[in-house]
């Protein structure tokens, strides 16, 4: 009878086991990316533009100091 039981319980094991590991679990993982661009209504900002102020009176320099210079060609 002992053995009738424990081979009964090895057979429900065995059986269990077989079908619990032979499940293929799928998981699917999508990668979303989404680019965003924000405009404002708003004008230049002041760092803008006083760089752009700066860059023409730079380049009013640099023409300047060219016309002194000649051109060599």
């Amino acid at each position: 009878m002992m053995k009738k039981l424990i081979l009964m319980i090895a057979v429900l094991f065995s059986a269990s086991i077989v079908f619990v590991s032979c499940r293929e679990t799928k998981t699917e993982t999508k990668e979303v990316t989404k680019e965003v661009r924000v405009e404002t209504n708003e004008s230049k900002g002041a760092i803008e533009r006083a760089g752009e102020k700066v860059d023409s009176e730079v380049n009013e320099e640099i023409d300047k100091a060219i016309d002194k210079i000649g051109d060599d060609n």
